[in-house]
This record gives structure tokens, C-alpha cells and sequence, in this order.
């Protein structure tokens, strides 16, 4: 989920952890198994893989799942995944992006035009918002990495283009093609990081009132909980009272 307010994080602590733990694992497995079948299974030589197991590390997925992973990549049975990009909007006209891998196109489709459907949004055509996203590398480090004096240096000197820090975590951005170099710098000046990433950030926020909100957050969640969906982006700017109370509700 990519938008603008601090206690976006606030939603997934909701609901049965163990399951969406379960799912994670499961999303993560998937992109390992295509990251590896496309760009073969050294993760020294193949930076998508190389990246897919650094998130899997983060999230505390255990070794023997993500070897696992690489294997099936390599037998003659491993699923052919297909990666494919939704477009369209949401309550209040937010654009919103969808990236999933999948074995069934017509399945995925069908489920991901209802949760536009049944949210008060609808698909749109291929660029009908991607336009209104930039393609750029994202680095996260919790608060504990540094204080944001310590983590803007760092970041600079890694050759990333931003910071955000707030009392949670660092958020860094950098250019897409530099990804590879500026997390590994990063790495030797400030650890590992909690998830590194290529994602679209939009370029301008589209404000969202309270009632919108709500519908938006569940049209995003239930794009989020489906099984080929890998992750959503939306331009949505909400305030975080209106967060707050949506996450209590």
C-alpha cells in the first residue's frame, strides 16, 4: 500500500496475524521462485533474487522456506508465473496500481476488477494512471537505524535522491537503475534494511475525505489479501485522524 499518512502501517496489525504472516510468506515465496527462474538461482549474480531474499530475511522467513524457493525454480514442475500490471481508480478518483504474479490470467483479472467494483471504483486501460507514478528504489530502516541526522548522511553518500524519517522508520529513495548500488552501501554503513524495493511513487497526492476513505482502504486491502497480488499503489492522501479512525473502527 503506497499513499500519504503515518498509521497506514496501523492496518495490518489488524485481523488474524498468523494468516496474513502465512500469506507473506507465501508472496514472498513466489517472487523468489520467479526472480530465480528468470535470472537463475545465484543470488550474487542476479539482483532481483538478491533483493527477494533480503525482504524475505526481513520479514523473518525461515531459511528452509526460501531455499525451498529457489529449488522450485529450478524443477520442471515449478509454475509458470505471468507478471501483470492493473491500472485504475478508486473512491474519490485515486489512481491505483496493481502488480501481481500469476499461472491464471483470466482468474486474477475477474478478481481484481470486482475489488475495484465492488469499492466504488473501476479498471481502466494499460497507462490509464502509470502516468501519474514514478518507477523508483525504495529503502526502509526502522527509527533504531540512526537518528535522521545519521541516516540522511548516510544516504547521500550512498547516492539515494531522498529521506523521510518519522518516529517509526527512514525512508529512502533513490533512482531505479542505482537500486542495487545505494542499498548496498547502505547496508555497509547503516546494516541491513527492513525491505528494499522497486516501486511506483506517485507524483502528486489526491486528498480523500472520511467516507471515501474508508471504502478506499477496504478496496485496497482486499486487492492486498488476494493471492496473486504482490503489492498496490495508490496516490491517496489521508489525513491521519481519518486513519486513526478508520483502523479503530
Amino acid at each position: 500500500m503506497a499513499g500519504h499518512s503515518k498509521f497506514k502501517n496501523i492496518m495490518y496489525r489488524k485481523g488474524a496475524q498468523d494468516a496474513k504472516r502465512s500469506k507473506q510468506f507465501s508472496k514472498l515465496s513466489k517472487e523468489i521462485t520467479v526472480a530465480a527462474k528468470v535470472g537463475g538461482p545465484d543470488a550474487d549474480g542476479n539482483p532481483r533474487l538478491r533483493l527477494a531474499i533480503q525482504n524475505a530475511r526481513a520479514q523473518s522467513m525461515p531459511k528452509d522456506n526460501i531455499e525451498r524457493a529457489i529449488k522450485k525454480a529450478e524443477g520442471g514442475d515449478a509454475e509458470t508465473y505471468e507478471e501483470i500490471r492493473y491500472e485504475g481508480y478508486g473512491p474519490g478518483g485515486v489512481a491505483v496500481l496493481v502488480e501481481a504474479l500469476t499461472d491464471n490470467r483470466n482468474r486474477t483479472a475477474g478478481n481484481v476488477r470486482a475489488c475495484f467494483a465492488k469499492n466504488g471504483g473501476a479498471m481502466g486501460e494499460t497507462g490509464s494512471v502509470s502516468f501519474m507514478f514514478d518507477r523508483v528504489g525504495e529503502i526502509v530502516y526502522p527509527a533504531s537505524a540512526g537518528d535522521a541526522e545519521t541516516v540522511l548522511d548516510a544516504a547521500i553518500e550512498a547516492g539515494a535522491e531522498d529521506v523521510q524519517s518519522d518516529e517509526e522508520s527512514h525512508v529512502i529513495t533513490c533512482a531505479f537503475e542505482d537500486l542495487g548500488d545505494v542499498s548496498s552501501a547502505l547496508a555497509d554503513s547503516l546494516g541491513e534494511a527492513e525491505s528494499v524495493n522497486a516501486i511506483w511513487k506517485p507524483q502528486t497526492l489526491s486528498p480523500v475525505d472520511e467516507e471515501k476513505a474508508a471504502t478506499l482502504m477496504k478496496m485496497i486491502g482486499a486487492l492486498e489479501d488476494d493471492d496473486d497480488v504482490q503489492n498496490v499503489y495508490a496516490n491517496y492522501d489521508i489525513s491521519d485522524e481519518v486513519m486513526e479512525k478508520i483502523a479503530a473502527a
